[in-house]
């Protein structure tokens, strides 16, 4: 498996997240040599939605409001349809994710997690998927939508559901080694 020791990650969530798409990646990461960080608007914890019904806490490394992006190598996104809903109307989770897709650092978001990336304005004319349930969101916001269990656009990472972890940790962790990506161009959609 590809190393990333000297590499760190920012995992950004909220309460509401699905489990094992926090966990898995986060392992993966780890495995690999990473320092991950959990990033959120709570506090101290957040609480974790296992297929249905509420889970885990896990402890929150560094508040969003005090997150540089700077001190990053990648984000990851975990979805859960409580999770990205409750960061979409977040600015400073929005200004992270976006900051993130400015610079060509590589970002990874699975399931429901991309519709904090929708917010950014920043991913009409990418390649991506998604749980389908939010296949036409990610459509209009101008996404070339693919049902695959992975798909890599320049550096971001996309995946359906839980089923998809393993491709999605392989490929994550490839993104994260190659490094910086160049900056995708873009037209800048309406604000938010």
């Amino acid at each position: 498996m590809a190393t990333l020791k000297d590499k760190r990650v920012a995992i950004i969530t909220e309460n509401g997240f699905e489990e094992e798409e926090l966990t898995s990646p986060k392992k993966a990461l780890e495995e690999a040599g990473a320092k991950v960080d959990i990033i959120s608007p709570q506090k101290e914890k957040v609480k974790a939605w296992a297929h249905d019904h509420w889970s885990i806490d896990l402890p929150v490394d560094v508040p969003i409001e005090k997150a540089k992006v700077e001190d990053y190598d990648a984000l990851v996104i975990p979805g859960g349809v409580l999770n990205p809903d409750q960061m979409r109307i977040n600015k400073h989770c929005v200004a992270f994710a976006q900051q993130f897709l400015e610079s060509g650092k590589p970002v990874a978001a699975i399931c429901h997690g991309p519709q904090l990336l929708i917010e950014t304005g920043m991913i009409e004319g990418r390649t991506m998927t998604s749980y389908p349930a939010i296949k036409t969101d990610l459509l209009n916001a101008g996404v070339h939508w693919v049902d695959k269990e992975v798909v890599v656009d320049n550096g971001l990472v996309t995946s359906r559901s839980p089923k998809d972890l393993p491709a999605f940790n392989k490929k994550m962790i490839e993104e994260i080694k190659e490094g910086q990506h160049a900056v995708a161009s873009y037209t800048p959609g309406p604000a938010h």
